[in-house]
């Protein structure tokens, strides 16, 4: 169902659906606290009312470090409503590197917790990351004031002069520091920016007027999490929070509130099949029907096997920060295995060689991606923003193909490719296969230095248990999967892969410590 744009304007939005609905239910706290509509929307209008008292004007930035919890959520609905940009920042990082984030975006505001004191204190003891307005949603921090305390003091009702805001996430900085990615934010109505970023959701099959029940499973830190979940809020249904994840925490929660929707990575489904089969076969999962990923290739293998599990409930995306995309559906995946589907309706895909010259079918190249008139800066860095756009084309820089039909299949990240003898080598084709092993609950694929190829293959395991040594058996069981040079040609072991809660795994810090570990200064 296509709804005219005053359509919109009247049933999307979480502001007006919270005025209209104020006893749904709109949010599951992790501790198992219900938040009705109405009580959230109260929490972001007093945030707008508190935050323009301490002169915050359209355009400023609120940086927010914090575990996934309401004050995320009523801080976006507070932003986005009133023209402010909203700047995530991984409760993960160093203090510099959130000193430089902080910096970086300006912020007027920061909300923290004293869970994240040590990073947040740290940050503020350096140069330059000064902001005069702190809160703490927990009286964990020196010198922040009660966030819940600033908010009883302001009124709940609708703010005027409302407008949209946006948020300003930054990228991971595989190649460097992160950048903020920053969108144009226009002197309009929020519902009007709210239900085009709702709507996205109809790609999905989840229309408008839908009833789900959103699971939460990753920090809303992360771009799209962050999305899904306000996306969720603004169509009116009920999102339920984790706050840390594990395999049996996701069944519990998927029975006891019959989630419908989730948003995933690869590292969760392989955990997920690696429980013992009785464990993890007890809960009921038949509520579920949109297990949606993205961020990290997902093998073959795992995503069959989750097909059988859960039936046709798995949709994969291809998207990053900066946009996207293509979309492909279980029907669709199961016509076409290992596809990231085709553009969406207001995308275009075309792949081009190093020379920037379009290829044709079936050669992989550089995945270049149009969105219409959409654009987007690297905040602060105009050079990365010009290496980054083409006319309407942007990149980020991964590798892949179209086939006949013009469906993407994604290769790796050129950044993380292995040229070995001459040859391109994909690591995420490589370990697709190890993770097949019963033994191995997660791999690293990465090139190190040699004499006479110029990079040869090395893997990092994380193994089930103490298997002592198992270079052989792996050997082995790589010999009918994979040619012979895309086999490994060394083993490490480590007991914990460093991916963050997104899934995601910077190769390129991997292997710079592997390698100054093996050849120490």
């Amino acid at each position: 169902m296509i709804l005219k744009a005053e359509e919109q304007v009247e049933r999307l939005g979480f502001w007006q659906h919270a005025a209209a609905h104020p006893q749904a239910l709109a949010l599951v706290e992790a501790e198992g606290n219900e938040i009705t509509a109405g009580e959230l929307l109260a929490r972001a209008n007093r945030l707008v009312h508190g935050f323009r008292l301490l002169g915050l004007e359209a355009g400023d930035c609120i940086a927010f470090v914090l575990p996934n919890g309401a004050p995320v959520l009523e801080l976006f609905m507070a932003a986005t409503q009133a023209g402010w940009f909203l700047t995530p920042i991984n409760n993960n990082l160093a203090p510099v590197e959130i000193a430089y984030i902080l910096d970086d975006c300006q912020a007027k505001v920061l909300v923290s917790s004293g869970r994240f004191a040590a990073g947040v204190e740290g940050a503020l003891g350096l140069v330059g990351a000064t902001i005069e307005h702190r809160f703490s949603v927990d009286g964990g921090l020196k010198g922040f004031a009660s966030f819940e305390g600033f908010k009883a003091l302001q009124s709940g009702d609708t703010p005027t002069q409302r407008r949209a805001g946006s948020a300003m996430t930054y990228t991971s900085g595989t190649t460097g520091r992160p950048k903020g990615v920053r969108r144009a934010v226009f002197d309009c109505e929020p519902e009007m920016v709210s239900n085009q970023q709702a709507l996205f959701l109809s790609l999905f099959d989840m229309p408008p007027g839908s009833s789900h029940v959103h699971l939460t499973v990753a920090p809303l830190y992360h771009t799209a999490v962050l999305n899904f979940a306000t996306n969720h809020l603004h169509l009116g249904h009920t999102v339920v929070l984790m706050d840390g994840w594990t395999p049996e925490g996701m069944l519990q929660r998927v029975q006891a509130y019959r989630v419908t929707t989730s948003h995933m990575v690869p590292t969760m489904f392989i955990r997920l099949l690696k429980m013992d089969e009785n464990e993890r076969l007890k809960y009921d999962v038949s509520s579920l029907s949109h297990a949606v990923h993205g961020a990290a290739p997902c093998p073959l293998a795992i995503k069959e096997q989750m097909l059988d599990w859960w039936g046709d409930t798995i949709y994969e995306y291809y998207a990053a920060s900066e946009g996207g995309g293509t979309l492909v559906t279980p029907k669709q995946w199961r016509q076409k295995p290992g596809t990231v589907g085709p553009p969406w309706p207001i995308s275009e895909i075309e792949i081009r060689d190093d020379d920037e010259e379009l290829v044709s079918a079936g050669t992989i190249g550089t995945v270049w991606i149009a969105m219409g008139d959409y654009r987007f800066s690297y905040h602060g860095d105009q050079a990365k923003t010009r290496d980054a756009w083409r006319e309407r084309f942007f990149t980020v820089g991964d590798a892949g193909y179209l086939d006949s039909e013009g469906w993407l299949f994604l290769s790796d990240r050129k950044s993380d490719m292995i040229i070995s003898g001459g040859v391109n080598i994909y690591p995420a084709e490589i370990e697709a296969v190890l993770l097949q092993h019963a033994e191995v609950l997660d791999a690293a694929v990465f090139g190190i230095p040699h004499e006479d190829w110029g990079e040869s293959v090395h893997a990092m395991l994380q193994l089930r248990g103490d298997q002592g040594h198992f270079d052989q058996e792996i050997r082995i069981f790589c010999q009918d999967k994979l040619a012979r040079y895309k086999q490994p040609k060394t083993y490490s072991y480590v007991q914990q892969l460093p991916r963050d809660p997104n899934g995601k795994l910077s190769k390129r810090s991997l292997r710079e410590e592997f390698l100054a570990n093996l050849y120490p200064s």
